[in-house]
């Protein structure tokens, strides 16, 4: 007796795992599969919190974990691509939407479940395209989490005849021993979805006869699983840590709430009317009382957002982050389970490199036509951070592409790192200039009015091709009439840097120039027009960027 019970856990053990890879299994399909289509969701969120939570409906139906959703928007928030306003409702989606699971498994389908496997199998196995190998990654999972789901149900039956088990299970039915239990077991496996499922499988077995006591566990696992978030804005910024405390007051508000309503109100009752236990099973009650708590506690708590806010704000006070510090802004390793968000932070960092390799360029010119020391030591310090960045972005591009992403977010990821490396070289040319500019101050070198109004007419085409080159590239659309402008102002500048390197020449041979001075304005032709090279190989690095081209 003793060793089928031993055999029993190990095989109700290993259905749990089952159950646990088939979770995760079939989320990371059904994340892969929709691809730009998650991306292009999260992106509509706005600070409408009604369609805020749709959006985290979705995405959580989705991925089948509001863990994760959770997880996830703290990591956007981290990476500056949301605001607390857009989270909050986003919070209150994932809720409902990881309700979607245990409605699944309230259905009985295992008759049909090696089928799932079979064809997840088949397809991952036999077709090449990656696109169709999430669909069988998806009918895979799906079918090991009803197979787990089934070996744990049928290898636990011995715990619904021991007495003991049948009293301690018994013991869940007090209101504080339940929420402790809830809370504790999903803050281990961080998933309220899974606790879930591990709850009905113990019903399915006969360990938890009635409602009464898996209620108020039910309602622990939904504070439980804000251990995701919670560990995932340890190191995060400001609004991260809020997301996170905001996201524990909303369940903890609902436990308190929803356990009152159990306590003083015939809640277990009503659900056990209109689901017989003899009907459905108290499997299928659990899942009710899951999606009720759930869909409940948002049409109480969400109309009061703003308040949940303000209580948040109060208990973690925003602080001034430096917007400028030596360190990435955007870049979060905890989005990268959603690769697709995690191309658009890479996106978002090289707009931010962009914008400082400008500012290098700016303090640089500056120096060297007001003979500003001033702004020498600005450049030396913005070109740490641009060298900095380059390197963080190139190791985040390679983590990306160490991942299983789309064949077109692979190809934004080669361009991204093609255009990190002209982004520094203009930070490195600014450092030139400033070399030069050191050299002018040391030995109090000038030059003639024609030579500053040359330099200056190269500077404005240079500037020019900053401004439209940045844009085209960091809009990432197709523009015909900017990518002609570019390609025309970057011909003038070439063509104008060989025609003033003659006229320079011939300043010298008359007399008009020094042989130091001659050689600094040289240098300088050189670098403004290879400036303009790099601005140019950064307008034109995006895919859709270089399709403009033949279209100009």
């Amino acid at each position: 007796m003793i060793y089928e019970n031993i055999l029993s856990v190990i095989m109700a053990l290993g259905g749990l795992g089952l159950f646990l890879i088939g979770m995760k299994y079939m989320g990371e399909g059904l994340e892969l599969a929709a691809g730009d289509k998650l991306r292009n969701l999260l992106e509509k969120i706005t600070s409408n919190k009604f369609i805020a939570m749709l959006v985290g409906v979705l995405v959580t139906g989705v991925i089948q974990s509001s863990s994760a959703t959770d997880a996830m928007v703290v990591g956007f928030a981290n990476a500056g691509l949301m605001e607390f306003g857009q989270a909050i409702g986003v919070l209150f989606g994932a809720k409902i939407g990881t309700t979607v699971t245990s409605l699944l498994l309230a259905i009985d389908i295992k008759a049909f479940v090696p089928i799932f496997i079979f064809i997840g199998a088949a397809i991952i196995t036999f077709v090449k395209k990656n696109n169709y190998r999430y669909y069988g990654q998806i009918a895979a999972g799906f079918g090991m989490l009803f197979l787990g789901l089934s070996l744990m149900s049928q290898n636990l039956k011995w715990m619904g005849e021991s007495e003991a088990f049948l009293s301690i299970v018994d013991k869940l039915g007090f209101p504080l021993l339940g929420l402790l239990v809830g809370i504790v077991f999903t803050g281990i496996i961080q998933s309220s979805s899974a606790s879930v499922g591990i709850l009905m499988a113990l019903a399915s077995a006969g360990v938890i006869t009635n409602l009464s006591q898996a209620v108020y566990v039910v309602f622990g696992f939904n504070v439980g699983a804000c251990s995701a978030a919670i560990l995932s804005s340890l190191g995060a910024n400001r609004t991260a840590k809020q997301i996170s405390l905001a996201n524990l007051l909303i369940s903890c508000f609902g436990a308190v709430i929803m356990t009152v309503v159990a306590w003083f109100l015939p809640f277990t009752s009503a659900i056990e009317y209109f689901l017989p236990a003899e009907k459905v099973g108290v499997a299928a009650q659990i899942s009710a009382a899951h999606i009720i708590f759930n869909i409940a506690i948002t049409v109480f708590l969400l109309p009061c957002s703003n308040l949940i806010i303000r209580i948040t704000k109060l208990l973690l006070p925003d602080l001034e982050e430096d917007k400028e510090k030596m360190g990435t802004v955007f870049l979060d390793n905890r989005i990268l389970t959603t690769p697709p968000m995690a191309v658009q932070s890479v996106e978002k960092e090289c707009e931010r490199l962009s914008v400082l390799a400008r500012k290098s360029y700016d303090y640089a010119v500056k120096a060297f036509f007001d003979r500003d020391p001033h702004y020498v030591e600005k450049v030396e310090k913005n070109e740490k951070v641009v060298d900095f960045l380059t390197h963080e972005i190139t190791r985040y591009i390679v983590k990306i592409n160490g991942l299983d992403i789309l064949d077109k977010d692979r190809k934004i990821m080669g361009a991204m790192y093609s255009a990190i490396q002209d982004l520094e070289r203009i930070g490195d040319h600014a450092e030139n200039i400033i070399d030069n500019v050191k050299v002018m101050l040391e030995e109090k070198i000038t030059f003639s009015e024609d030579a500053l109004k040359e330099l200056r007419h190269l500077d404005s085409l240079v500037i020019s091709l900053l401004d439209d080159g940045f844009s085209m590239f960091n809009s990432k659309t197709a523009n015909p009439v900017l990518a002609e402008k570019i390609i025309e102002t970057e011909d003038e500048l070439d063509d104008c840097a060989e025609m003033y390197k003659h006229s320079h020449i011939k300043r010298m041979n008359d007399g008009l120039c020094t042989a130091e001075n001659g050689a600094i304005f040289m240098d300088m032709l050189s670098t403004l027009e290879r400036v303009g090279d790099h601005a140019n190989n950064v307008a034109f690095s995006l895919p859709v960027n270089r399709a403009s081209t033949v279209q100009a």
